[in-house]
C-alpha cells in the first residue's frame, strides 16, 4: 500500500524534470508553432492573407486597415469568397508562429522610429523568426512603412528578414511620408490621406489578387 505514493511521487518528479527540461530547450518560446488562444476563423479556406502591423501615432494603424479593405474588395470584385481567400490582420503584438506558417501571404505593415522598425514589429520578428525559419519559403509578402521624412531603414530591415525567410517580394515597399520632422510632430496623432489610402488599398488589393491568381 506504500508503493502507491512513491510510484506517484515518481510520476510527478518525472513530470516536472520534463517541464523543466523543455523551458531549458526554449525558455522564450521561439519556437513554439502551436497557437496559443483562439483558433483561427475560417479554418477551411484554401488561402491565407496575413496581415500585421503596429502603430504608435495612428497612420500604420489606418493603413493597415486600407491594406485589408484593399484584398477584401479584390477578392469580391475576383467572386471569391472567403474559403476562397481569409484575410487575418493581426496587430503585431498578438501574431504567432502558427498564424505566419498557416498563412500563404504576408503584408507587413509599421512606422519607422529612429531609421529602424518601430519596437512592437522587431519584437514580433524576434519572437517568431526562428519557430518560422524554413517554414514559409516562397510564399508572397509586400511592405507597408510610413515615416516623417524617410522610411527606407524600416524598409531595408524588414525586407532582409522577410529574405531570410526565403519570401517572395511582389511589389516595393510602399512608404507614405507624414513630414513629422520635430518632437511635437512626430508625438502627435497621424491621419492617413486619401491618396495614401488608395495606395495601400491597391498594394492589399495587389496581394490578393496575386494569391488568387496562383502567380509564381
Amino acid at each position: 500500500m506504500r508503493a502507491m505514493p512513491s510510484r506517484v511521487h515518481m510520476w510527478r518528479s518525472a513530470a516536472r524534470s520534463l517541464r523543466w527540461f523543455a523551458c531549458d530547450a526554449d525558455p522564450a518560446g521561439l519556437l513554439q508553432t502551436q497557437r496559443l488562444g483562439l483558433p483561427l476563423n475560417q479554418p477551411d479556406a484554401s488561402m491565407r492573407l496575413l496581415i500585421v502591423w503596429h502603430s504608435r501615432t495612428g497612420m500604420a494603424k489606418q493603413m493597415s486597415e486600407a491594406l485589408l479593405k484593399g484584398a477584401q474588395k479584390a477578392r469580391s470584385e475576383m467572386e471569391a469568397s472567403e474559403t476562397d481567400l481569409a484575410i487575418h490582420i493581426c496587430r503585431a503584438r498578438d501574431a504567432q508562429i502558427h498564424d505566419l506558417i498557416s498563412a500563404h501571404g504576408y503584408l507587413f505593415c509599421a512606422p519607422e522610429n529612429l531609421a529602424s522598425m518601430s519596437g512592437e514589429m522587431k519584437e514580433f520578428f524576434d519572437r517568431c523568426y526562428y519557430g518560422a525559419l524554413g517554414k514559409l519559403n516562397g510564399r508572397p509578402f509586400a511592405l507597408a512603412v510610413c515615416g516623417g521624412s524617410d522610411g527606407e531603414g524600416a524598409a531595408r530591415q524588414i525586407s532582409r528578414i522577410c529574405q531570410g525567410w526565403r519570401l517572395k517580394s511582389v511589389t516595393a515597399p510602399l512608404i507614405l511620408r507624414n513630414g513629422a520632422q520635430t518632437p511635437e510632430a512626430v508625438a502627435a496623432a497621424k491621419t492617413l490621406d486619401t491618396h495614401g489610402a488608395e495606395k495601400c488599398m491597391d498594394l492589399g488589393g495587389l496581394m490578393a489578387a496575386h494569391m488568387l491568381l496562383g502567380v509564381p
